[in-house]
Formats: C-alpha cells, sequence, structure tokens
C-alpha cells in the first residue's frame, strides 16, 4: 500500500453523515485494500470536522487547509496501520492536530485570518465588530498552541474534554486545565469589554 501514489484530494465545503460506523468501517476496509473512492469517501464525510480542528489550532484559512491536506496525506500512508474496529474519525482526528500543531511550529510569523465563528452582537456596528474580533484574535495569541486548540475546540466546535485530550494526545484533566486557564487569560486581556454597553 505504501508505494501506490495518494489519491488526489480535493477539500470541499459539503459533508456527508459520518454516522453509520458500519458503513465507514466498510469504507475503511476498501481503502485499506487501495481502493481510491473509498478513501475519497471517507475525506468527504471527515473533512469538515478535520477543518475545524486544524483552523482551532492554526487560526489561519491557509494554514488550516495546508494541514489537512497534510493530515489526510498521512492518514492515507498509514491506513494499512489502523484497526477497522476502532473510530476512524477520532484517528484522523489526532492526524489533523498532530499536522496542524506541526504547521504552527514550522510558521512563526503569520497573517491573521477572521475567524468564522466569531460574530458580532446585534447591537455593535461593524467598526466595533472589526475591533473586538482583532482584539480576540490578538488575544488568542498569546495563548500556546495547545491552549488555543483546546479553548476553540471545547468553545466554539463543542467537542468534549476527552475528545479533546485524544486528539491531541493529552489527559483529559490537561485538557480541563488548558481550557480554565485560556479562559482566564482572555478574561484578563479582554477584560474591558465587560464594561462597555
Amino acid at each position: 500500500m505504501s508505494a501506490q501514489p495518494a489519491p488526489p484530494l480535493r477539500l470541499v465545503t459539503s459533508t456527508t453523515d459520518a454516522a453509520d460506523p458500519a458503513a465507514e468501517r466498510a469504507l475503511v476496509v476498501d481503502a485499506q485494500g487501495g481502493d481510491e473512492r473509498a478513501f475519497a469517501a471517507l475525506v468527504r464525510r471527515h473533512q469538515r470536522r478535520a477543518y475545524a480542528v486544524a483552523r482551532a489550532i492554526v487560526l489561519s484559512h491557509e494554514d488550516a487547509e495546508d494541514a489537512v491536506q497534510d493530515a489526510f496525506l498521512h492518514a492515507w500512508r498509514a491506513l494499512d496501520r489502523f484497526r477497522p474496529e476502532q473510530p476512524f474519525g477520532a484517528w484522523l482526528h489526532r492526524i489533523v492536530a498532530n499536522a496542524a500543531l506541526d504547521v504552527t511550529r514550522r510558521r512563526k510569523v503569520r497573517d491573521a485570518d477572521e475567524l468564522t465563528d466569531v460574530h458580532a452582537s446585534p447591537w455593535r456596528d461593524p467598526a466595533e465588530a472589526r475591533n473586538l474580533r482583532e482584539r480576540l484574535l490578538e488575544a488568542l495569541t498569546h495563548l500556546s498552541a495547545r491552549q488555543r486548540s483546546v479553548l476553540v475546540l471545547h468553545d466554539v466546535e463543542g467537542f468534549r474534554h476527552g475528545e479533546i485530550g485524544d486528539m491531541l494526545a493529552i489527559p483529559e484533566g490537561t485538557a480541563r486545565s488548558d481550557l480554565h486557564h485560556a479562559r482566564a487569560h482572555l478574561r484578563k486581556r479582554l477584560g474591558d469589554l465587560r464594561s462597555n454597553p
């Protein structure tokens, strides 16, 4: 399997339901047998969540896309070592998180990109919303990559502490602690926003 070229990956915005474990297991087994269409189906099932995981870590759209591409390529190459009875999504998201952390390590300086999940309150004008977004992005850059990852994966993406621990290969208690410290840091840096109407 390692001698085969990786199938071309095309990231699209739609995804199919990954909730059917038996169908997913069948796709994994077919992909392990070299079926590129089965692997492409796995990519479609998981690419949106994979992008969200990567984006939570790197904050930049371009870096997130790079990390997802790297992760899917690594997953294709390592697929023969995956045990189909395990949840494919958890295995893949660990690979994505590691790829995103690698991108973060490689890029010390990156352009700030908008966090698409930050929405302005209805009463704020666009200038205030832009200022809030810029301040939030600036505050996030002062967190460690792991704290930033835990914060966004939990508070924006809705992952549970245990799931985050699995993705980042850290104990669940460490994920809880990182979330606590990340929130405290943001409260300290953005505390003056509370007093503004």
